[in-house]
């Protein structure tokens, strides 16, 4: 063969094979997902390492009280207001009976009388216990609940000033032994039954007195609470 003809089949053959290479590499391109390099280091790292187990986030519970209730119980959450801004709260069944969303709280002794047959509300009041003579007509609302009645009480700010003698033997009827124990500004929380005893492991009742040198704001305690299980009535 001649040199020259030599020389025109060689280029040839590597114009030829550079076209392959090219093709190749393009198909290749095309066969391949786009990955950023960090991404393809990162998975090649991982290869190996053992898998993360997260716990699932914990599931809310009526009330948002710490413990599902079982079934046939009614769940409860009792809390006394904070300071001056953070109102008291009465929670059942995942209900909200009194607090700032239902704007039926205030300063003073806060009630809701709930029927223990079908766990629904029957009323809520509220009474000042620092201005007004209110004393008089909360004993009265407590006197006025019905047989097999739950009471839920829990105060706002301040009360016990003008919380007198016939309000708190209403209350110590139906089993408080706190009430005698409020002071000004005390934060106080209080469960009970009427026409029926509740289980004695129930919580029922809570007190914390406004102490200058311990106040979580100023001139007030912290808030207080009870929560739990009330077993419902056997059908």
């Amino acid at each position: 063969m001649r040199p020259g003809a030599a020389g025109t089949l060689k280029a040839v053959f590597l114009f030829f094979a550079s076209v392959c290479a090219w093709y190749s590499g393009y198909l290749l391109a095309e066969l391949i997902p786009d990955v950023s390099l960090s991404s393809a280091v990162y998975s090649i790292r991982s290869i190996g390492e053992r898998p993360v187990l997260r716990a699932p986030a914990p599931k809310r519970q009526k009330c948002d009280i710490w413990t599902s209730c079982p079934p046939n119980t009614y769940a409860y959450r009792l809390l006394s207001g904070g300071g001056r801004d953070k109102y008291a709260k009465i929670c059942f069944e995942d209900e909200l009976l009194i607090g700032e969303k239902t704007r039926n709280v205030a300063r003073g002794i806060n009630i809701a009388i709930v029927n223990y047959a079908t766990g629904k509300v029957i009323a809520t009041r509220y009474f000042d216990m620092y201005e007004g003579d209110n004393s008089g007509p909360m004993t009265n609302f407590i006197q006025s609940a019905p047989p097999k009645s739950l009471l839920l009480m829990v105060t706002h700010d301040d009360g016990s000033s003008r919380l007198k003698e016939d309000a708190k033997k209403a209350i110590e009827a139906l089993g408080s032994k706190e009430v005698r124990n409020m002071r000004f500004r005390s934060s106080w929380v209080f469960l009970t039954a009427k026409g029926f005893e509740l289980p004695a492991g129930i919580e029922r009742e809570k007190i914390n007195h406004s102490d200058n040198s311990r106040n979580r704001y100023s001139g007030w305690p912290a808030e207080i609470q009870i929560e739990g299980c009330i077993p419902k009535e056997p059908s």
